[in-house]
């Protein structure tokens, strides 16, 4: 073996070992390995849990904006919350001339920084146990602690449960949760 091969096998190791252990820092979601290297699109697509979630992030025309530098807090809706919504409503949402609709609700489980869930836990507490989320779609969300889980209540005063926390991406963090948040309607 010439010495360019050796480094070259040496050098794709370090890098294989280097993204594993990316991903390994994460939590796993929907079955998949997430990377904090790679954006939140980039890993929302490899999870089978937010195939809903991806193709109305297309829907609203809202890729670029989250492949794009950040930083971003996504609270991230699984299949799972997305299947409370009526089949009907979810089809109309996800038709073109309701995009500026969709790109409401989605930009509602956004916030425009880079928050982990210990910060978010301490400005829960700092502030009595309960703190307002300003999204960047114009929506407030409550957050409280119940138990060890951070709670999040939207505008109608619906609740969404962080259920994994803390997923690292190269342009934010991912908080998985277990229901659409609605602006006031």
């Amino acid at each position: 073996m010439t010495k360019t091969m050796t480094l070259s096998a040496a050098a794709f190791a370090m890098t294989a070992l280097a993204g594993a252990a990316m991903a390994q820092d994460n939590p796993m979601v929907g079955g998949a390995a997430m990377f904090a290297d790679k954006t939140i699109v980039e890993n929302a697509v490899n999870s089978a849990d937010h195939e809903t979630l991806v193709a109305a992030v297309k829907a609203a025309d809202l890729v670029d904006t989250l492949n794009s530098e950040g930083p971003f807090t996504v609270f991230a809706p699984t299949d799972a919350a997305f299947d409370m919504i009526a089949d009907e409503s979810l089809q109309a949402l996800m038709a073109p001339e309701a995009k500026d609709q969709l790109a409401k609700i989605l930009t509602c489980h956004v916030v425009a920084a880079n928050a982990m869930s210990d910060a978010i836990a301490g400005m829960i507490a700092d502030d009595g146990g309960m703190h307002p989320v300003p999204t960047v779609g114009g929506c407030t969300l409550q957050a409280k602690m119940m138990g060890d889980k951070i709670v999040l209540t939207d505008e109608n005063g619906r609740d969404a449960t962080v259920t994994i926390a803390d997923v690292r991406q190269s342009n934010g963090v991912i908080h998985v949760i277990d229901r659409v948040l609605l602006p006031k309607q």
